[in-house]
């Protein structure tokens, strides 16, 4: 089978269509024919080397990708999943079997869910990793109804979700924007649309101007770190949606949003695909690209500025 694989750590033209044995499912473990799958932060970091230590003892090439869909093609005993279903997946790509960007994965039950119906299954491919990442941010921060939350790049893939499934759970929403993104952030749901400021140094004063008391809780998609503490109010929450070093001030919890640890990615994957069907959720694709095309897709995230996900189409 075709896949994308990282045989050399470094820039993204090391990412080439590779050749890989088709796996084979075990026991409670379905094998998908993939449609598409997503690329994330994760996979810039997996390819830059910045990741190398998680791959001890593996042999290259490595396959990046978190999420995916597509149709079940097999199934290892005791998986209640019928070959050709459409699903959607979270895919771990740390392990010896690679991550989803390949035309067949295989990966536990409890990680492949029945995807929305009605829905294309390339934008499908979008929502597993950021959904679930949204859901467990939320989860972690355990805000009560009518809570105060900020969110960081908002626009995002990533922010856009938690906007959304926050106003669902009856949040108070605050995000910062360009002004080019407002509308869109608003029509994701925001309450409060505060002025994007160049200098992150400023940014607590931005929201603090329009929440003058503190948001009880901030959701940092922008990783916008510790500049982003003076958003929240003494004795607030911050969820930190990748792993860097931040150190509390005025009894602010950290907590650190990391997906694979989810303690119930199955019925989590759930409810987003119930979401996304009833038009709760939104999935945005940027852009659909063929897999020898990763290496583009790599330089556009890099850059910034993308609005929804960036899919390669098996």
């Amino acid at each position: 089978m075709r896949a994308v694989g990282i045989e050399e750590f470094g820039e993204p033209e090391v990412l080439k269509v590779v050749d890989r044995p088709l796996p084979v499912p075990g026991p409670e473990q379905v094998r998908i024919r993939v449609t598409a799958a997503a690329v994330n932060p994760t996979d810039l970091l997996l390819r830059s080397g910045a990741l190398a230590a998680a791959m001890a003892g593996q042999q290259p090439p490595y396959v990046p990708g978190m999420d995916a869909s597509g149709v079940v093609d097999a199934v290892g005993d005791g998986v209640d999943l019928a070959v050709g279903e459409p699903v959607m997946a979270f895919v771990n790509p740390f392990h010896a079997g690679g991550g989803a960007q390949a035309e067949y994965i295989v990966v536990p039950r409890e990680h492949v869910v029945a995807a929305p119906r009605g829905l294309d299954l390339r934008d499908v491919a979008g929502l597993p990793m950021n959904g679930l990442t949204a859901n467990l941010a939320l989860a972690l921060l355990d805000l009560p109804e009518g809570a105060t939350l900020a969110v960081t790049g908002a626009a995002g893939a990533l922010g856009g979700y938690v906007v959304q499934l926050a106003k669902h759970r009856g949040f108070r929403v605050v995000v910062d924007a360009a002004a080019g993104d407002r509308d869109l952030v608003r029509g994701l749901g925001a309450d409060l649309v505060v002025p994007r400021v160049a200098d992150t140094a400023e940014l607590a004063g931005a929201y603090r101007a329009a929440v003058p008391e503190g948001a009880d809780a901030i959701v940092d998609a922008a990783v916008i770190g510790a500049d982003a503490l003076g958003v929240v109010k003494d004795g607030g929450r911050f969820a930190k949606c990748r792993p860097y070093e931040l150190a509390s001030e005025r009894g602010i919890t950290i907590h650190a949003v990391q997906v694979p640890g989810h303690p119930a990615k199955r019925a989590a994957l759930e409810e987003l695909a119930a979401l996304a069907e009833k038009g709760v959720l939104t999935l945005r694709t940027a852009d659909v690209l063929a897999p020898e095309r990763a290496f583009e897709a790599h330089r556009r995230l890099e850059a910034g500025g993308v609005r929804g996900r960036l899919i390669l189409a098996f």
